[in-house]
């Protein structure tokens, strides 16, 4: 799986090496890494090479070193994707608002994109999500994560790698957003409804109104959720 590398900058090989192996998922959230002096000897680098590599991956969030107890791997293969992602795009002081703002620019598109790719099966994946957030909000019980399946579906759906990437590090920024969000009864209601209206014109293959229906849905969203605080201009 692993294989030695070269002298220079050596520690960005491994960082790459390990990073792949995450992304294909032959290295799966849980799984321990070799230890520091198996590392050393498969790549052929000093102690000190292999400690960059690790605190590299840490950064980035895609491993965890625990004291005694070795490196595990932190992310999946979709979040070993994202992360790197908004880690490069974002930091943690940017405004949420200006963030919720490019969202508004990017999942309209992906909505657009999922209705005119979309299989019979993704579409009968996203209706058993929604039954579920339906029954999760029924229950009383917190509906984010069927919210976020139902948006990571929909990245998937739209067969743009790039723009799904950049939607789910945006989903991910504002999740401590939109769990505060999803609390509320009916607020969790209407987004299930904005969900619902967004499906219904994916599997219908409408392009603009799966487009119309997610404009809508954000913008429900923001009003609530930022009270309008800051206008976005004459142009917005």
């Amino acid at each position: 799986m692993l294989k030695a590398v070269e002298k220079k900058k050596a520690y960005e090989d491994i960082v790459k090496q390990i990073r792949d192996l995450i992304e294909k998922g032959r290295l799966k959230k849980g799984d321990q890494l070799p230890t520091e002096r198996e590392l050393t000897e498969t790549f052929k680098v000093s102690r000190a090479t292999v400690r960059e590599a690790i605190r590299t991956l840490e950064s980035m969030m895609l491993v965890e070193s625990r004291q005694g107890n070795g490196t595990y791997v932190l992310a999946s293969s979709e979040e070993a994707l994202v992360q790197p992602l908004a880690a490069a795009l974002f930091h943690e002081k940017d405004d949420l608002m200006d963030i919720f703002y490019i969202r508004k620019l990017i999942e309209p598109s992906i909505a657009q994109l999922a209705a005119g790719n979309a299989t019979r099966d993704e579409i009968k994946e996203l209706e058993e999500i929604l039954g579920k957030q339906e029954q999760d909000i029924e229950n009383g019980v917190s509906s984010l994560e069927t919210d976020s399946a139902f948006h990571t579906i929909l990245a998937r759906m739209a067969k743009n790698r790039a723009l799904g990437r950049l939607l789910l590090a945006l989903v991910d920024l504002l999740e401590e957003t939109r769990e505060e969000y999803l609390q509320n009864g009916v607020r969790a209601r209407e987004s299930l409804q904005g969900h619902q209206k967004i499906l219904a014109a994916i599997r219908s293959g409408d392009c603009a109104a799966a487009r119309q229906a997610m404009i809508r849905h954000l913008e429900g969203v923001e009003g609530l959720l930022f009270k309008k605080k800051r206008g976005g201009g004459k142009c917005e």
